[in-house]
């Protein structure tokens, strides 16, 4: 057993440091590659009504006679010809008479996601007829206010151009990503999905005491008074705290104008308090106007626009997509071995 035990631990450190070296080189390699061939990014179109049409044929494929199925493959060529065409062919329906644009936006603590956000609105401005609108799939949790400041402004280019837009919320729109929200037409949401956090918020771990319990001096230097109010190795006080306090006092009302400005149906001495409500008492605070999952909304909308799902994409570097593959396997391979320590604890056992 003592064998065995050695032996799983000279393995564990074999793979550990064989992974440090291959991250390295696959970080190397990507710098590189950037170097010699830049960022060869892209805008992908899907279309996204003719991939939910194809979901209905399989099952209707299925269910209908051999005639009636022909029939409508048949309707359904002659759509897609009057469309190519700019107009309409015999007994196919008018070709659809506007389009909708489909955005996805998945926001983290940084708010990432808003640089292929950016470029996404500006296709989607330079190209929009009369008669577009816009769809956002939204979730976010929220996270650093200048990053979603960010993308909230990116969403009121689409408002300042006469582009209608809708943000559907699945799970979750909260703080920041309310801040988004808020900018839109209108806004749906799914039954539970967690709304409002119009709030702000700052946490700050400080290690001034464990630095002196350890006899080690920090030096902070800092011309302007307030340049540094609060640190995470110095010794902060009750200025510093006030001064933080009022920060965040003055971003939370800048926060309320942003709201006030896009839905003054609002009562915001009652939202604005940092709580959070689910899709149904959302609804009935006026956060948001309808509840729907984005499925339905498209599936609706689908009947007579065309749905464009658009989408930048950076493309990574050879080295990137290895790095990340490997991070994802290390990942699995630890959710793995968690959900077997589990197992076995939850099993009986002598």
């Amino acid at each position: 057993m003592n064998f065995l035990s050695q032996y799983g631990l000279f393995l564990a450190e074999a793979l550990t440091v064989a992974v440090v070296i291959f991250l390295v080189v696959a970080r190397l390699f990507a710098m590189g590659s950037r170097r010699r061939h830049g960022e060869p990014d892209h805008l992908e179109v899907r279309r996204l009504d003719r991939r939910l049409r194809h979901l209905a044929r399989t099952i209707q494929q299925r269910t209908m006679s051999a005639k009636e199925f022909k029939a409508l493959d048949k309707a359904d060529a002659e759509k897609d010809k009057a469309e190519r065409k700019g107009g309409e062919s015999k007994g196919a329906k008018p070709a659809p008479h506007s389009r909708v644009f489909v955005l996805d936006f998945h926001g983290d603590l940084r708010a990432s996601q808003v640089a292929s956000l950016r470029q996404e609105i500006t296709a989607i401005v330079a190209a929009a007829g009369e008669n577009d609108q816009v769809l956002l799939r939204l979730e976010s949790p929220g996270g650093a206010v200048h990053g979603y400041g960010l993308a909230a402004a990116q969403l009121q280019r689409l408002r300042q151009r006469g582009l209608k837009l809708t943000v559907a919320v699945d799970k979750v729109a909260a703080s920041g990503g309310y801040m988004m929200a808020a900018v839109a037409d209108r806004i749906v949401a799914a039954p539970f999905a967690v709304m409002g956090s119009i709030g702000v918020v700052m946490q700050l771990p400080n290690f001034n005491r464990l630095l002196k319990k350890h006899d080690v001096d920090f030096e902070l230097l800092t011309a302007g008074k307030h340049k540094r109010s609060l640190t995470m190795f110095g010794e902060n006080n009750s200025d510093g705290r006030q001064q933080v306090q009022q920060e965040l006092e003055d971003i939370h009302v800048l926060f309320k104008d942003w709201i006030a400005e896009f839905r003054p149906q609002l009562n915001l001495d009652e939202v604005a308090d940092g709580r959070t409500w689910y899709g149904r008492r959302a609804l009935e605070m006026g956060l948001v106007d309808a509840l729907q999952t984005s499925d339905d909304w498209l599936l609706d909308a689908s009947r007579d626009a065309e749905l464009l799902q658009v989408r930048w994409r950076p493309q990574a570097a050879l080295g990137d997509r290895l790095q990340n593959w490997v991070a994802a396997t290390l990942e699995q391979a630890a959710v793995r071995v968690l959900d077997r320590a589990v197992e076995r604890e939850q099993l009986p056992h002598g």
